[in-house]
């Protein structure tokens, strides 16, 4: 096994040269971060997978099993909202996700408090990016849902074409601003790169009071090119993010490029800072199974929901299928990122076929 990875890591460049034709000029080309090959019966399993079609079953059997992005949890600024998002936290982890991707590989908290660097943040994305092979996603409440469309803003090059790489176990940014692309192998800097699914529910309001989020009049609404697919969530009456009936026509998320942006709307009746309390739902096995089967582009025709607190679950189950949507892709992505790099060694190392 050893030998079969230094040979993959000494060929990748050479296959990527003989790709490249007669260029000129040189690419910066250098071997993927190591990361464990994702077994053959199990890589079938995960592509076999329909991205919006993810079950339960799925998720423990399979998903689970394989490559996992991580994901950052975004909190409010106000206590206690950060302990909201900490049991949004606990619901991720009993609907079947990774607790170690869920939590920070540091102190093992839970979530991001929203006074914390946009940029340290973004440098944070290319850190996971580059180990795991897999493009984080950010789950942003009340000001951290602000917050999650700044590291966007921040990623897209809004207060600076320089981003260093940040180490969450160092706790600090390291002396690079380029990452290696685990997919590519190429150098790439920091600026440009995308997550895979970013949400935010209750952003706006007050916290554009707050010294820290000035930055963000004028950009809350609109969402960049970094993120594939963003979600925004209005409560039709919040006080807190000065949200009132008719808010989500008026002042919608909106795209200025090619990211799917969908906006969604909650009821009056869900409370601003108490939204992603939501572990009770995944304590429910009939309040699980009906989550796990929600459908955001069907919701009219969900089947009525089963007895029992049910608290939330609109925002808990729309936000999961995405998680889960964005999970298998990005999984998908990197194995046949990795089916690629053997294909392509092998197509280096053949020796030449003599006519």
């Amino acid at each position: 096994m050893r030998c079969g990875s230094a040979f993959l890591r000494l060929a990748l460049p050479v296959a990527l040269a003989l790709a490249g034709g007669c260029a000129t000029a040189p690419v910066e080309v250098e071997p993927r971060t190591a990361r464990p090959q994702v077994e053959a019966v199990l890589a079938a399993r995960i592509l076999a997978l329909d991205p919006e079609r993810i079950g339960e079953a799925d998720v423990r059997d399979t998903l689970a099993k394989g490559p996992t992005p991580r994901i950052i949890g975004l909190h409010g600024g106000i206590y206690p909202v950060h302990l909201a998002m900490s049991d949004f936290a606990e619901f991720l982890i009993g609907m079947g996700y990774p607790e170690a991707k869920v939590r920070h590989p540091g102190d093992g908290r839970y979530s991001h408090s929203p006074y914390e660097s946009s940029v340290a943040l973004a440098g944070l994305v290319a850190w996971y990016y580059e180990r795991d092979g897999l493009r984080p996603m950010l789950v942003g409440h009340s000001q951290g849902g602000m917050q999650a469309v700044k590291v966007l803003h921040t990623l897209n090059g809004a207060f600076g074409d320089r981003i260093p790489v940040w180490n969450p176990l160092a706790d600090s940014a390291e002396d690079r601003t380029k990452i290696v692309d685990p997919v590519t192998g190429r150098k790439r800097p920091v600026v440009g790169l995308s997550v895979a699914y970013a949400t935010a529910v209750g952003a706006g309001g007050a916290a554009f009071l707050l010294p820290n989020q000035w930055s963000m009049a004028g950009r809350l609404r609109t969402i960049p090119d970094t993120v594939e697919e963003f979600t925004g969530f209005f409560i039709e009456l919040d006080l807190w993010a000065w949200n009132a009936p008719g808010s989500i026509e008026a002042q919608p998320y909106r795209r200025n490029g090619a990211a799917t942006v969908r906006n969604v709307s909650l009821p009056a009746s869900y409370n601003h800072v108490f939204v992603p309390v939501t572990s009770h739902l995944a304590a429910d096995p009939r309040m699980r199974s009906w989550i796990n089967a929600y459908d955001p582009h069907r919701r009219d025709a969900a089947p009525p929901l089963p007895e029992g607190r049910s608290d939330n679950v609109l925002w808990a189950a729309d936000v999961w299928h995405s998680i889960k949507k964005h999970w298998c892709r990005e999984a998908q992505r990197l194995i046949r990122a990795q089916r690629a790099v053997r294909t392509d060694a092998g197509t280096a190392a053949a020796p030449a076929r003599v006519q």
